[in-house]
């Protein structure tokens, strides 16, 4: 028990004492960056879907 109690507050030092936190415009920044590529890469995966799937309704189209 002595170890998990030990590893509990080392880990409580390190979080409140070490660790560097954002401020709120570089939060911000990065929030935004996050969004637009996660738009940017949804965008990306739908077209290519949309240009599979109409090559193979081509495809089977040919062959009915």
């Amino acid at each position: 028990m002595s170890k998990v109690s030990s590893y509990l507050k080392e880990s409580y030092e390190e979080l409140m004492h070490k660790v560097t936190w954002p401020t709120w415009s570089e939060l911000q920044q990065s929030t935004a960056i996050v969004l637009v590529s996660t738009v940017l890469i949804t965008a990306v995966v739908w077209l290519m879907d949309t240009a599979s799937s109409s090559v193979l309704k081509f495809i089977y189209s040919l062959f009915k």
